[in-house]
């Protein structure tokens, strides 16, 4: 596949010539990561914006597979780090060690030097360990020894957590769930999802694991840089822009909401809205981009007052409700 060329500034009309692109690596993870469609978009969404995923659901539904089926389509690295109660920032960023023939001290890297980095249950380690997985997240960088080492590009963290098990756990802090730009669920799949994940796994096979022989390669790290950039070109109108703030400023007054978004939810409103259209194949966005990542992009930066909490409403229920009397721009 020829590589993508530095990406032109979009027009305002038509499609976007790398949607098609875009629809390849889609096709692609699908060989692996059946079902979980929407799940499946809304990563892509963030990959295509630059930022970085809070995935909750309980285990074994695919989030190891997922990551590593886009990293072989992708051609990038990945790597996972299990968070345990004694696991240290040192376990994440690398440490130095004395190197006995030269008598220096060598840096040695740890995992979060890759391209996809699967953090699974980060709420089960404690805050001076999810503090060292922050700076990677915000900065593009760790810090080892007192030495700053840069991240290579494309650097997408996927967090994961369960939202069964709470004992022996410890709740992210504010400042880094804003650090996320979406926070997708995931659920169980449907039943003839789970047949057909069933089957795959199964056939002609003694152990649980899926083969990925079967998800091409259709891109490489320069390609997805590429297309990071071009989702950062869409066009995007002063009145959708509007409307994305307006919607995140409606969280601060909505009765119900304790905390609402700040700044940071409208850019990451803005940003998503502009990948998702170019996932849906368009370059300049709509008001109804702005409605379709309003969810994943704003769940986890509200807080619902404990009147709400008791009556069993949930944070995508406040936002539905939200979002339908926000006025969106018309032509």
């Amino acid at each position: 596949m020829p590589p993508l060329h530095a990406p032109q500034p979009a027009t305002g009309t038509g499609s976007h010539p790398l949607a098609e692109r875009v629809q390849t690596l889609r096709e692609a993870v699908g060989q692996a990561f059946i079902g979980q469609a929407e799940v499946l978009e809304q990563i892509l969404v963030a990959l295509l914006a630059g930022g970085h995923v809070l995935i909750e659901g309980v285990p074994g539904l695919g989030k190891t597979l997922l990551v590593r089926a886009l990293s072989r389509a992708m051609s990038l690295e990945h790597a996972r780090v299990q968070f345990t109660p004694d696991l240290m920032p040192s376990d994440i960023c690398g440490h130095a060690v004395l190197d006995a023939a030269s008598g220096q001290f060598q840096i040695r890297r740890g995992p979060v030097f890759t391209h996809l980095l699967l953090a699974d249950e980060i709420n089960r380690a404690p805050a001076k360990t999810q503090s060292a997985l922050l700076e990677a997240m915000a900065e593009g960088q760790v810090t080892i020894e007192g030495q700053s080492f840069t991240l290579d590009q494309p650097f997408l963290a996927l967090a994961t957590q369960n939202p069964v098990e709470q004992e022996g756990t410890y709740p992210l802090p504010e400042a880094q769930l804003d650090r996320f730009l979406f926070k997708v669920l995931i659920g169980y799949p449907s039943l003839e999802d789970e047949r057909a994940l069933v089957a795959a796994v199964t056939t002609g096979r003694a152990a649980s694991s899926f083969d990925l022989d079967a998800v091409p390669r259709v891109l490489t790290a320069a390609d997805v840089s590429a297309l990071q950039q071009a989702t950062a070109s869409i066009v995007l109108d002063d009145q959708v822009l509007d409307y994305a703030v307006r919607i995140a400023a409606a969280t601060r007054r909505w009765p119900g909401i304790s905390a609402g978004a700040g700044p940071r939810g409208s850019i990451a409103l803005v940003r998503a809205a502009r990948a998702q259209a170019l996932l849906n194949g368009r370059d300049f966005v709509t008001p109804d981009d702005v409605r379709q990542v309003a969810l994943p992009a704003l769940r986890h930066r509200i807080s619902l007052s404990p009147e709400l909490q008791i009556e069993g409403q949930s944070c995508d229920d406040v936002l539905a409700a939200l979002l339908a009397k926000v006025n969106a721009p018309r032509r």
